[in-house]
């Protein structure tokens, strides 16, 4: 186990290292900033004095290594739109997508394992056929979607909920919704297929056998040795929730880490662009390694390897 912790550690510095260089080199491909914050008529001489006040009008080699050489003092520079740190920019926003991203993937391995659950007790049923059918609908509807039609029926046409913002409760109803949709559905037909294969086994036959209840042989006895595959899939979704966050903070107007992103993109903001990925990619990473060790928790022979 401590073997693989350090090779998953190794491949995550390594996956670090180039996305801090990708993000760099590819960030300045989007134009020159001085184009958005001077004014159209501004003189040749103003562009250079921002470029100078700013570090831009190093090579951009030069400009990389005092980056890195920046990183390793844990700065990131300073925010061209809001005048100071871009870490300070970040961990402001940060917190609002992490309770988002957590809030939608608590409920939806939550329902995903009641709903696969249920499902797979009775395959082919009425229940399984139209949880399956929801289930296929949630992971292939395309967020930004599943956002604006909520918008509409729920906030336009109902008026129950509002269509914008974070100050209620209320306010976060669809967007927490929308987020946890698509992993619901995903989850949901993972947790039917391993659980079908758990309760055909032959210790939930000796469970019955012994007399124990239904709701026991499902959440109990099949339920733990099924979750390894659950929790793949549910790590993979977490990971990738940030995809669905940039859609559903623009579209709900979250001040979130997702909303950062495409603001420091459409406004050339380098330090926070940079600080936004990298701070993004170290979650992810720990993230990874408590999979690592919720594997390890339900699978005693992982420990060994």
């Amino acid at each position: 186990m401590l073997k693989a912790t350090g090779r998953r550690a190794l491949h995550g510095a390594g996956s670090l290292i180039g996305l801090v260089i990708l993000v760099f080199f590819l960030a300045r491909l989007t134009g020159d900033p001085s184009a958005l914050y001077l004014p159209i008529d501004a003189t040749q001489e103003a562009k250079h004095e921002f470029a100078i006040q700013h570090g831009l009008d190093k090579p951009v080699i030069e400009q990389f290594v005092g980056f890195v050489s920046g990183l390793v003092h844990l700065d990131f520079g300073q925010s061209l739109q809001q005048s100071r740190p871009a870490m300070e920019v970040v961990l402001e926003a940060f917190p609002t997508t992490l309770l988002l991203a957590v809030f939608s993937m608590t409920i939806a391995v939550a329902a995903a394992v009641v709903i696969g659950s249920l499902g797979a007790w009775r395959p082919g049923g009425v229940f399984d056929r139209i949880a399956n059918t929801l289930a296929l609908l949630g992971s292939s509807t395309p967020n930004f979607w599943i956002a604006i039609v909520g918008v509409l029926v729920f906030a336009l046409w109902l008026r129950l909920l509002p269509t914008s913002g974070t100050g209620t409760v209320a306010h976060w109803v669809l967007p927490v919704a929308v987020l946890a949709l698509r992993p619901l559905g995903l989850i949901a037909q993972v947790v039917r297929g391993a659980m079908i294969s758990a309760l055909s086994s032959a210790y939930t036959k000796t469970a019955k056998a012994k007399g124990a209840g239904n709701r026991s042989i499902i959440f109990v006895h099949a339920l733990r040795n099924a979750m390894l595959p659950v929790i793949t899939v549910a790590g993979d979704q977490a990971a990738g929730i940030l995809n669905g966050a940039v859609i559903v903070e623009t579209v709900f107007g979250f001040p979130g880490v997702g909303r950062l992103l495409i603001d420091s993109i459409t406004y050339r903001d380098f330090s926070v662009l940079q600080a936004t990925v990298l701070t993004t990619a170290v979650a992810i990473l720990v993230m990874n390694s408590l999979i690592d060790f919720a594997y390890a928790l339900l699978d005693p022979r992982i420990r060994t390897n």
